[in-house]
């Protein structure tokens, strides 16, 4: 790895959720260089060196990139910054795991779902509406419904609406977080949530990972977070039998070569309905379970393509396995009330277990989770990543961090909202 040492490596965004990355990184010998709009956030207090640049502010960061005399770039966890962390490598001529035709797929929902139904894969049935909320298109709306920017992910911008009266708001709402100032109305699905995490490199797609996604129901009227995965999914002989080849088919019509994709869908009656894509880095970071058990990392791949425009040796054909090697995997998460929190207790010793392969934390003592975050990723204090033996081992594990974890704020209420069940464990 010292091989990349000194080199200059700008990353787009500063979320907690980016700064492992920058910390692999600097690991590796390389000179981060994180760029954000706000001044405080996480990434930047990791980075050798930090601007207070909008990802959006293409031509700035060209400039200070030039001024630096980066060497490569690439984005962190941040769906809304693909398109211009795109445009930031070709100013600069730099490798770039995405062209405008992959980004329109898989930055915009709208495109998103039209492209994929091309290829047989269906996305949420939607209702049309408009920004005018014209009042025969609102007949035609069965509730409840999910109203969505096109153009954001993480549950930013989203509402859940049980009846007319909600849509004014939640329509706002998804158009104040859409840079495009697009938004869609699709049927909101009781039924399970399911993702497959991919791997490209040098053209050859690998399905990493095939997970079952678990979300909280005691937030009405937000976005369903997600209260953790299980590992590998319940459903992946369906996935390999009736959307794996359309999906591979797609990736290699539309250009994909490198870089990693999670493609989220619900399954319903033995079917498929795809609703969101994040081609970068995951905030559920399904790379440390495939670290610890396959033993390669696609942060190491994608910093190497930035640099060098080559993922590396790796083998995916050899070393990938979505089954992985027999193992039963989690992720954990613990996801919070607004309020400022007091007290955390459980996670003293978490580093000497052996099950626990990391512990992704991002909020602590002293910090505020605000009323705004509730209904998206930003309520999550951390992320714990659970390998087990057996599936018997892994719903043993589920329910003694249930019991460990405490989390109280300053008048001593219990802040959190909601557990993964060991019973996903099916």
């Amino acid at each position: 790895m010292n091989d990349l040492k000194g080199k200059k490596l700008l990353i787009m965004g500063g979320n907690p959720e980016t700064s492992p990355l920058v910390k692999y990184a600097n690991d590796m010998g390389i000179q981060t260089i994180v760029t954000s709009a706000r001044v405080t956030d996480d990434a930047k207090k990791y980075a050798w060196k930090s601007y207070d640049i909008d990802g959006m502010d293409v031509e700035g960061i060209v400039k200070m990139a030039k001024e630096e005399n980066v060497d490569g770039v690439l984005v962190g966890v941040a769906d809304i910054l693909v398109p211009a962390y795109c445009k930031v490598c070709e100013a600069l001529h730099f490798p770039c795991y995405a062209t405008e035709q992959i980004v329109n797929v898989f930055s915009y929902k709208d495109t998103f779902k039209k492209t994929f139904e091309e290829y047989g894969i269906h996305g949420i049935p939607e209702y049309q509406l408009d920004e005018n909320l014209k009042s025969e298109d609102i007949e035609k709306i069965q509730f409840p419904v999910m109203v969505k920017p096109v153009d954001n992910g993480g549950g930013v911008g989203m509402s859940l609406c049980y009846s007319k009266e909600d849509l004014k708001s939640a329509v706002e709402k998804a158009l104040n977080a859409s840079k495009k100032k697009k938004f869609i109305v699709e049927r909101y699905m009781e039924c399970e949530d399911f993702a497959v995490y991919y791997t490209f490199k040098d053209g050859y797609c690998s399905a990493s990972c095939v997970l079952d996604r678990n979300t909280t129901r005691k937030q009405p009227g937000f976005s369903r977070v997600n209260l953790g995965s299980i590992y590998p999914s319940f459903h992946a002989e369906d996935y390999f039998q009736k959307m794996h080849d359309k999906a591979v088919k797609l990736f290699q019509d539309i250009g994909v070569k490198n870089g990693v994709l999670l493609i989220s869908a619900f399954y319903e009656n033995g079917e498929f309905y795809v609703y969101d894509p994040g081609f970068r880095l995951q905030g559920e970071a399904p790379h440390l379970l495939m670290k610890a058990i396959n033993g390669f990392d696609q942060r190491e791949m994608l910093i190497r393509f930035a640099l060098t425009g080559s993922e590396g040796d790796i083998n995916l054909k050899e070393q990938d396995d979505c089954n992985f090697r027999g193992k039963h995997a989690a992720t954990f998460w613990v996801l919070l009330k607004a309020g400022k929190i007091k007290k955390i207790a459980g996670l003293e010793n978490i580093e000497n277990d052996p099950r626990i392969v990391a512990n992704m934390q991002r909020l602590y003592e002293g910090n505020t989770v605000e009323e705004a975050w509730v209904g998206t990723e930003r309520q999550v204090m951390t992320r714990i990543y659970m390998v087990c033996d057996s599936k018997d081992e892994l719903r043993s594990t589920i329910k003694e961090y249930q019991e460990k974890i405490k989390v109280f704020d300053e008048n001593d209420n219990d802040m959190i909202v909601d557990w993964l069940s060991p019973d996903a464990v099916k």
